[in-house]
C-alpha cells in the first residue's frame, strides 16, 4: 500500500498545488486538492479603476483564455451603464470568442490530455510516433491565434475589446484572408471528432453530475444567455450568488464552489455539451450522430470528446461569420459613465465565467467579483477523486500518481499562469 507518495510538479497544467491522499485501516480518509498558489487580488486591483480598464486588466487574469474575462466583464459593465451593443459588435465578439475556442480546445485536446489516453509521457513523445497528428493540432491552434490577432490586435491578451464594442472594425480583407484556413480547420475538426471517439477512455462513469452552463435559446451558449442547471433549471446572470455560493475551505487558497443547498456541480464542455445540444449547428449535430453519441456525457475523461465537438461547432460559426463580416457604422457605442450595478456570464473554454460590478457615479468600480470557471470546478474534480481514490491507492506509486494526474488534467484546470500544478502525496494515518 502506497505511503508518502510525492509528485514533485506536473506539467501540461497551468497553476500550483498538491493532492493529499490519507488513508486509516486501509481505506481512504481523506483528500484534498491543495491549491498553494497565493491569492492573486485581481477583484481589489480593479476596485477604484474606470470601466473602461476593466476589460484590459482582467484580460490578464488568464494567458490561455483573455477574450472570456472581456467578454464577462464588458457584458455585466454594460448592464451597469445602460450599454445596448450592436449586432455587427456582437457577430464579431461571437468571432473573437469562437477563435479563444479553437486555439484552447485543441491545445488541450493535442498536447495535454491526449497523451495520458494514449499512454505517452508528453506530446513530444507522441510527435515521435505521430508527428502528423501534432503538426495539424499545432496548425488548427495557429488558426486560432491567428483569428485572434486578426480581431484583437494580438493572440495573447487581446487589446482591440471595450466597454461598448471595439475601438476599431478589423479589416474585412483580414478577415477574410483567415476563410481558408478556417475552412480546413472545419474538416480538421471533424477528423478530431472521429479520432477521438476511438480513444481509450477509462470506465469512470459519475451518475449524480450536477451539469451548469450558460444557455442561450437561439444559438450554443457561449457568449451570453441565462444559466441553466441540469437540476434546478434556468435563472438570470444577475441571480448568480443566490444559486451558487463560494466559500474557503481549510486546505486551499483557491475557493470552492456549491450549489445553495449544497452540492457540487460541473461546469466546462461537458455540461455545454450535454444542456445545449439542440443549439448547435448542423456540422456538429452531423458529427455526433455519426460517432453514435448518446448524451449525456457522464465520464470526465470523456471532456476531451465533448471539446472536439465544439471545435467543430466554433469553426462552423467562424466561417459563417468571416464569410458575411462587412461591418456598418461605428464599432463602438458612445458610453457615458454613470452609476450602476451588472452581472455578466460567458462560457470560458473551461466552463462558466461570472463577473459582477458595481459603479460610481464617475463610472469608478467600487465593487468586483469574478468567479472563475476552475474554482467552480474545485469541489466537483475532489468529489471525483474521492471514487478513483480505492482503485489506485494500492497501485506503485508511479502508475497511481499518472491516474490522479490524468483525472484532473481531463478538466483542463488553469488554476494560475504558471506551469506546474500537482504534488501527490498518499499517508498512511
Amino acid at each position: 500500500m502506497n505511503t508518502n507518495i510525492e509528485i514533485p510538479a506536473l506539467a501540461r497544467v497551468e497553476g500550483e498545488g498538491a493532492l493529499y491522499i490519507r488513508l486509516k485501516d486501509g481505506k481512504v480518509a481523506e483528500i484534498e486538492l491543495n491549491i498553494y498558489e497565493p491569492p492573486r487580488f485581481f477583484e481589489g486591483f480593479l476596485r477604484g479603476r474606470h470601466f473602461q480598464e476593466v476589460p484590459d486588466i482582467t484580460a490578464r487574469i488568464c494567458g490561455i483564455c483573455p477574450v472570456a474575462y472581456q467578454m464577462s466583464s464588458v457584458q455585466a459593465l454594460e448592464m451597469a451603464l445602460g450599454v445596448t451593443v450592436t449586432p455587427e459588435v456582437y457577430a464579431l465578439r461571437r468571432l473573437l470568442y469562437d477563435a479563444e475556442y479553437v486555439e484552447s480546445h485543441a491545445l488541450h485536446i493535442y498536447l495535454l490530455q491526449a497523451p495520458d489516453l494514449l499512454g505517452y509521457e508528453s506530446v513530444l513523445s507522441l510527435a515521435e510516433v505521430a508527428p502528423e497528428v501534432v503538426k495539424n493540432a499545432l496548425h488548427q491552434k495557429k488558426i486560432g491565434n491567428d483569428l485572434l490577432k486578426a480581431i484583437g490586435g494580438r493572440s495573447v491578451h487581446p487589446v482591440s475589446s471595450c466597454v461598448g464594442g471595439f475601438y476599431r472594425w478589423p479589416r474585412k480583407m483580414q478577415i477574410q484572408a483567415l476563410i481558408p484556413d478556417l475552412e480546413w480547420g472545419l474538416e480538421a475538426a471533424i477528423e478530431t471528432v472521429r479520432w477521438a471517439a476511438t480513444l481509450p477512455y477509462p470506465d469512470f462513469e459519475i451518475l449524480d453530475y450536477i451539469y451548469v452552463a450558460v444557455h442561450h435559446a437561439g444559438e450554443y451558449g457561449i457568449l451570453s444567455g441565462n444559466i441553466l442547471s441540469s437540476k434546478s433549471g434556468q435563472i438570470e446572470p444577475v441571480d448568480f450568488e443566490k444559486h451558487y455560493i463560494e466559500s474557503h475551505v481549510r486546505h486551499s487558497n483557491a475557493l470552492h464552489s456549491h450549489t445553495a443547498s449544497g452540492q457540487v456541480y460541473v461546469t466546462g464542455p461537458m455540461s455545454r455539451v450535454n444542456l445545449n445540444y439542440e443549439q448547435m449547428g448542423p456540422a456538429a449535430r452531423k458529427i455526433m450522430s455519426e460517432i453514435g453519441l448518446k448524451l449525456p456525457i457522464r465520464n470526465p475523461y470523456k471532456q476531451l470528446l465533448a471539446r472536439a465537438i465544439e471545435l467543430v461547432e466554433v469553426h462552423e460559426e467562424a466561417l459563417r461569420i468571416a464569410r458575411a463580416y462587412d461591418p456598418q457604422g461605428p464599432s463602438h457605442a458612445n458610453v457615458i459613465a454613470k452609476a450602476g450595478e451588472g452581472f455578466g456570464v460567458s462560457e470560458a473554454p473551461r466552463g462558466l465565467l461570472y463577473h459582477h460590478y458595481v459603479l460610481d457615479d464617475q463610472g469608478m468600480v467600487r465593487h468586483a467579483r469574478i468567479s472563475p470557471p476552475t474554482a467552480q470546478n474545485l469541489a466537483r474534480i475532489e468529489a471525483d477523486l474521492w471514487k478513483l481514490a480505492p482503485k489506485v491507492i494500492d497501485l506503485p506509486q508511479e502508475k497511481a500518481t499518472l491516474e490522479c494526474e490524468h483525472l484532473v488534467r481531463s478538466y483542463d484546470p488553469c488554476i494560475s499562469c504558471a506551469t506546474h500544478f500537482l504534488k501527490l502525496k498518499i499517508e498512511d494515518l
